[in-house]
């Protein structure tokens, strides 16, 4: 399938309903894939989501834009203490199933291992289901390696599921 025409750009205030609505829609949508459940995300406060999608030194989240809609996001956070601070992390990866396997995921996690060069980071770490090969392929593709896997890393309605450890290293 070849690639949607998207804007990839770091979100800002004006992006925080999107943000928030998609959030909720990935909750849903793939409950072992995002942290929080629905009612968790929900609690997040508007002054909540704008600190965690404020750009700064240390952060941003990067959202895929069809026009003016927001159909995924990716975040990336580097690691503040001095003894961590030579490595970051992705979180909350999430596109619109009408947008997969068109290449979003791929253009977002680009982005944000670039961010991630610019600051100077010697690694990137991320977290993925033991069963969403689909995730773990695109992440392989991009360099990342398995270091480990995290047994029962969620508990969803009372099942289980293993996480892989990746790191892409940088240096």
């Amino acid at each position: 399938m070849n690639a949607v025409p998207l804007t990839i750009r770091t979100l800002t205030e004006d992006d925080i309903d999107a943000f928030h609505a998609l959030r909720l829609q990935a909750a849903v949508d793939t409950p072992y894939g995002i942290v929080p459940t629905r009612e968790e995300e929900a609690r997040w406060s508007r002054e909540e989501n704008i600190a965690r999608v404020r750009e700064t030194d240390q952060q941003a989240v990067f959202g895929a834009f069809d026009g003016t809609a927001l159909v995924g996001i990716v975040g990336w956070r580097r690691e503040a203490r001095q003894k961590l601070a030579h490595k970051s992390l992705i979180w909350g990866v999430f596109v619109e199933p009408a947008y997969r396997r068109t290449g979003v995921a791929r253009r977002l996690m680009e982005r944000a291992v670039e961010r991630a060069r610019a600051s100077g980071v010697e690694q990137v770490h991320l977290a993925v289901g033991a069963r969403n090969p689909r995730a773990q392929t695109l992440y392989r593709s991009l360099g990342f390696t398995v270091y480990g896997t995290e047994p029962r890393a969620p508990c969803i309605d009372g099942e289980y599921f293993d996480e892989e450890l990746m790191v892409l290293m940088l240096d």
